[in-house]
Formats: structure tokens, sequence, C-alpha cells
């Protein structure tokens, strides 16, 4: 992991998605960034975000109709509830090379959603 393009902001924003495992928000990732710099703006929040994710140290996960959320970098798929936006983890293993005989043609990288509904809104439907 290459860190010399980034900024001190840059670094505890690494931090903060990498040892999150809610997938958070530009918004909540800015709330924690305040606890450590607390005259931070949103913007340079964003800024980081966008350089880290151009230097693939994380990872953004986008849903229709949610806000953008960031992970760690480490290889899981999720699941995603489509009632709340819930995104859970899950580990189905890397299936690149299934993809790859599939397709026919390398593959860099994916990204896999799995569309569910979490354990709170299949209750609340009950």
């Amino acid at each position: 992991m290459v860190l010399s393009t980034v900024t001190k902001y840059g670094k505890q924003i690494l931090e903060i998605v990498s040892s999150s495992r809610s997938h958070m928000t530009a918004e909540e990732i800015f709330w924690a960034l305040r606890q450590t710099y607390p005259t931070v703006v949103l913007a340079t929040v964003y800024n980081n975000l966008n350089r880290l994710l151009q230097e693939d140290l994380i990872h953004k996960i986008s849903v229709e109709g949610m806000p953008d959320r960031y992970d760690r970098i480490q290889r899981h798929d999720h699941l995603v509830c489509r009632a709340c936006g819930k995104l859970m983890d899950i580990d189905l293993g890397d299936l690149t090379e299934q993809f790859e005989k599939k397709a026919g043609i390398p593959i860099l990288s994916y990204d896999l959603k799995l569309n569910v509904l979490c354990e709170a809104c299949r209750n609340k439907r009950k």
C-alpha cells in the first residue's frame, strides 16, 4: 500500500474506512474525521475519498437511490436490502476465474451485490 501521495486527512480517512464494517457514507466519514480534525470541511473528505479511490486504496459501493458508501479493499461481496438499503458483507470467495471462463476474457474486477430483504424488513412485512 503506497501512501506517499495521500494527505494527513487521506491517511485518517483510510483508517476510518478500513476499520469500519458499516459501509460509511462520505458524510459519516466527515463526522468521524471531525473528531480528530474539527476544522475539516466536507469538500476535503470528498477530495480525499476520490484520491483514495484512484489509488485503489478503498472501494466505493453504489446502490441506486442511496448515497455512495465506502469500504475496505479486501475482496468480498455484499447483500443489499431492497427495502431499506442496508449493506451486509458476504464472503463468496473469489469468483474471478469462474467469471473469466464464462466471459471468455480476463476480468479486471467485479462488484457483486445480491439483492435481499434484511431480517428487519422481512419482519416488518409479516
